[in-house]
């Protein structure tokens, strides 16, 4: 059973994952003039959370899930193929090649991260693709190898889909982070609605999995990739 401890060392911006190098697609929504000031960043992050958000805590949910029922070894290669069909089928919710390429990029660092610290937990099930795997599985994992329950772990998932984007906020667009701080206050209870729904979800198979998108943000995505300069890495 996990301490509440651990909850928020996993949940901390500061874990060593590289979440601190994206701003969620909020430099190019700057950039765009869709996000100007406090009440337009609300309504991304209210947008964000509710689209990727969803989608990212529900498959982590659903990482997690398969890593605490395996018990045997028939049940260890269900885990394999499982996590192999959570990676394919969030992979056709990634429509932004680029997108696809940060989450797994993201991917890699948190696994090397809950490598060592948990070098006893199942990372080896995750499927071996070139190009590393889907963030929210890895994060599923590391949850479980936590202790963490499926609602802490699709809490993470959906905190940290907030946290990153009000935070690049501060810099981007010289926002007061008090200001900042109260709007991520006042969505707590969106975001604790969202877990709960994404847990919920994660009791399903993988192509029932909620699939919410965000056209303009994937357009974001693809355009912010050829900048030559850029604050954030997505």
């Amino acid at each position: 059973m996990a301490t509440p401890s651990l909850l928020l060392l996993v949940a901390d911006g500061r874990f060593p994952a590289g979440a601190h190098a994206h701003s969620g697609g909020l430099e190019a929504a700057v950039a765009a003039g869709r996000v100007t000031d406090l009440a337009t960043l609300e309504q991304f992050v209210a947008g964000r959370l509710a689209t990727a958000g969803l989608v990212g805590a529900a498959f982590a949910a659903a990482a997690h899930r398969a890593a605490t029922t395996a018990t045997s070894g028939a049940d260890e290669a269900a885990r394999s193929s499982t996590l192999a069909r959570l990676d394919a089928e969030l992979d056709a919710r990634t429509a932004a090649p680029t997108l696809r390429e940060v989450s797994r990029r993201q991917g890699r660092a948190l696994l090397r991260a809950g490598r060592a610290i948990w070098p006893d937990a199942p990372f080896g099930d995750l499927p071996a693709t070139p190009c590393g795997v889907h963030q929210p599985l890895v994060l599923g994992l590391l949850c479980a190898a936590a202790g963490l329950s499926r609602l802490d772990t699709a809490t993470v998932a959906a905190y940290g889909t907030v946290t990153g984007a009000a935070s690049a906020g501060v810099r981007l667009l010289g926002l007061d982070p008090y200001r900042v701080q109260a709007l991520l206050v006042g969505l707590a209870d969106a975001c604790d609605g969202t877990a709960a729904d994404a847990a919920r979800a994660a009791d399903g198979p993988p192509e029932r999995l909620p699939a919410a998108a965000a056209p303009l943000a994937d357009i974001h995505a693809e355009i912010h990739a050829t900048w030559e300069v850029r604050l954030f890495a997505s």
